[in-house]
């Protein structure tokens, strides 16, 4: 049944996942992609751009839109459903993870395998990011390659205009400006990038 599904993958994910949202991407694509097939490279792409620019925690709003989107399928009340089982997935490892480390991290967190095990996940959570960032940008950019196992990969179509605006978001995202030197704020960005986005790609149908 799709609702127990959902709760059971988004539970693996959110039981296995380490570094937060964005290291959750690399397992989102293998279960909803490859394993299930609930979702396209673009549904995905798609998903993660509401996901950051709503309220909320990313990884959470994520599982919500995915949820909800399958369970559409058994009618309103089904979306509602599907996004309830597929957050609470992701949400319960966490949370009961959360309690458990709260009650006894004080009495082990100088111990050599604790400070052992965080400096040994640090480098995991960078390359979960990291190949997330490659996939996602080949398939933004190159848009008819297929990712799933590179059964296509046909680079006949070029999107320059989305490459210019990654590039773009990136220098904004990484330069510091004024004398105290802040970064310009992540929902500015968003909202550049969506303005932008409606115009070139709505009102000029790039």
């Amino acid at each position: 049944m799709i609702f127990l599904s959902l709760f059971w993958n988004f539970f693996k994910i959110g039981l296995f996942t380490i570094g937060g949202g964005y290291a959750m991407i690399p397992m989102i694509e293998d279960t909803a992609i490859n394993a299930m097939g609930w979702l396209t490279h673009e549904q995905l792409l798609d998903f993660i751009g509401v996901a950051e620019s709503t309220p909320g925690p990313f990884a959470i709003n994520l599982a919500t839109f995915i949820g909800s989107m399958q369970g559409s399928d058994y009618g309103v009340l089904g979306g509602v459903f599907g996004a309830v089982c597929a957050t609470l997935g992701v949400v319960t490892p966490s949370f009961v993870i959360i309690i458990v480390v709260a009650v006894i991290l004080e009495k082990i967190i100088n111990s050599a395998g604790v400070q052992g095990f965080f400096y040994g996940v640090r480098p995991v959570v960078v390359g979960l990011v990291a190949a997330s960032v490659v996939s996602l940008g080949i398939g933004i950019i190159f848009p008819l390659i297929d990712l799933t196992y590179f059964r296509s990969v046909s680079v006949s179509e070029f999107d320059y205009v989305s490459l210019a605006l990654t590039a773009l978001m990136f220098v904004l995202g990484y330069l510091r400006f004024g004398k105290s030197k802040k970064k310009i704020h992540p929902i500015l960005l968003v909202t550049v990038s969506a303005a932008l986005g409606i115009i070139l790609f709505g009102a000029f149908g790039l």
